[in-house]
Order: structure tokens, then sequence, then C-alpha cells
């Protein structure tokens, strides 16, 4: 279900070319990207920020689709690129991970104090779902009344597990794509940004532990083990006061399901876990109903943001 909830082919209600290209500073030298499609007055209604995984970009399938959703269903929606993702290597000399929240705060803050948008929503898929859960700890009970629910499907909440699991044997074709994907990223920022990086350090890289291991002093971890325990965000779960869903299959090939009964996450009443026996990573084929398309888990997660939002 994974490979074919991300090759079937779809079309979508939302028009990418009318959206509005916006950047926004967060760091010093760093700047992300996001695609906002506004409604007619747009602090009449409710914001959703769509956040990709791994390698992606506010043009994947499934933030298209989400994107579609939430439009029609009355939320502006931004589809946001994370920190040097959908061709903004150029705006950043730093590269992103999985654990990488700085850039949302500003983000969210902006969207906050400049645009005075009332009430905003997080979606994330993947590695953006781990982001969107590690930022809601984060904020904890000082969290915004305007940040009104966050939704994650798939997300990676104990990335050493992940990482273990992706290097099964039965995984090889998920890994070798990330992998590649990487190391093609790793040499256009090299071009980019002339000695920033040591290119030799892709040598002997197999797996991504070891790519773990070899670019985390560029984000500021000692190694791999202490990049998993900083950048997961089960550590975070506790601390999440707003309404929070968390959608995951049972047989995600490299998401590990026991993950998700981990005590820390059934004790916080904020956090409801969707589990289902099938679903693929991120994929969620369902059957077509009269009402909505096969994408399950998109469907769900839109649902969930319009009970909460405020008419």
């Amino acid at each position: 279900m994974t490979i074919i909830g991300a090759k079937r082919r779809r079309h979508f209600s939302i028009v990418q070319d009318m959206a509005e290209r916006r950047e926004f500073q967060t760091e010093p030298g760093t700047r992300v990207v996001a695609y906002c499609h506004w409604q007619a007055n747009r602090r009449r209604h409710p914001t959703l920020l769509v956040i990709h995984g791994l390698e992606g970009s506010a043009d994947a399938n499934y933030v298209l689709g989400t994107a579609s959703k939430a439009f029609a269903a009355g939320f502006n929606v931004l589809r946001y690129n994370v920190r040097g993702c959908g061709g903004t290597l150029h705006l950043t000399p730093t590269l992103y991970h999985s654990g990488l929240t700085v850039d949302l705060h500003y983000v969210i803050r902006e969207l906050v104090e400049r645009d005075e948008l009332p009430q905003l929503f997080l979606i994330g898929f993947s590695m953006g779902g781990n982001q969107s859960l590690k930022f809601a700890g984060e904020l904890g009970a000082d969290a915004p009344e305007q940040l009104r629910g966050v939704c994650a499907i798939s997300p990676p909440i104990d990335l050493e597990a992940c990482s273990r699991a992706i290097a099964r044997r039965e995984n090889w074709i998920y890994e070798i794509r990330f992998l590649l994907s990487l190391r093609k990223t790793l040499r256009e920022k090299d071009r980019l940004f002339p000695g920033t990086f040591d290119l030799s350090r892709l040598k002997g890289i197999k797996h991504l532990w070891d790519w773990h291991d070899a670019m985390q002093p560029y984000n500021g971890f000692r190694d791999a083990l202490e990049y998993y325990a900083k950048a997961s965000s089960l550590p975070f779960l506790p601390r999440i006061s707003v309404p929070t869903l968390i959608i995951h299959a049972e047989d995600d090939p490299f998401i590990p399901f026991d993950s998700f009964r981990d005590p820390r996450l059934k004790a916080n009443k904020s956090i409801l876990l969707l589990a289902t026996r099938h679903g693929g990573h991120v994929a969620f084929c369902g059957r077509r109903q009269p009402d909505e398309d096969r994408a399950w888990a998109e469907n769900r997660a839109v649902e969930f943001c319009r009970a909460r939002a405020r008419s």
C-alpha cells in the first residue's frame, strides 16, 4: 500500500499556480517558503499549515490532496516547504532534519502576530508529523490560543527505532530511495555553498544510520544516537496541551508500531491515536465513498481540524 499510495495518479481541486509564494525569515541567513491559498477574507477563516515528509516538498501528492480538501472546507491553506526543500536550497546554507522545529516557531509566530489569523492548525506527514508533534510539545502549556489542533500522519516518533527498522533487508527499496535523494541534495548544496560541506563524508554510507552519523556535526549533534534522542518527538508528547490526532498503521514498513504503545502517549489526554491494521506509510488507500476520495487519512485529518475550528 505504501508504494501504491505514492504512485497512484490523482487529481486535485486546488490550483497550484494561483498560490501566493511567501518567504519567512527564520534564522539569520535562512528563509523558508510556503505557498498560500487564501480565502476571500482570510481572518474570518481557520488556517491550515501542511508539512511534508523527508525529501518531499509542498508539491507532494498528499500535500496537494490535503490542501484541496481543506480549502474546499473553508480553510486558508499554507503548503509549507521544510527548510531547503522544494527548490529552496539556495535560501539557507544549513541542512534540515527530522527534529528541526525552529522554523515552525517563527512561522506560527508571524502568522499570529503579523497576519492576526485567529485559528491555526498543523497537519504533518511522516517527518513533518514528527516536527509538528515535537513543536507542540516544545510549546507545552504556553501554546498560543490560536493554535487549535495538530495532526500527525505516520510520524517517526522514535527515530532510532525507525532507523533500525528501515535498515532491514525487506525495506531496502525505501532506504535506497531516501539515500539517493539525500546524496543528490547534499551535492547540490555543496555547489551552492562551496566549502561548507565535506563530501568525503558520503563514502561508505550504506544505511540511513550511517548518513545520520556523518551529517550530525552540521546539525549540532554529536552522532546519530544523540540526534535520535533529541530530535524524536516521543519525549515531547507528555507536554502537548493542544488537541492532537496521530494516525498510524500497524503495517507501516519502517515506523514500528510498538513506539505508539509507549505509556507517555497513552497518558496524555490531549492526544488521540487513530490506529489501523493496514495503511502502509502515509498511504491509507481506503475504499472510495460517495462523499470522499480514497485518501482516508487526509480525510480524517481535515475532519479533525474542522471539528475543532470555531465558526
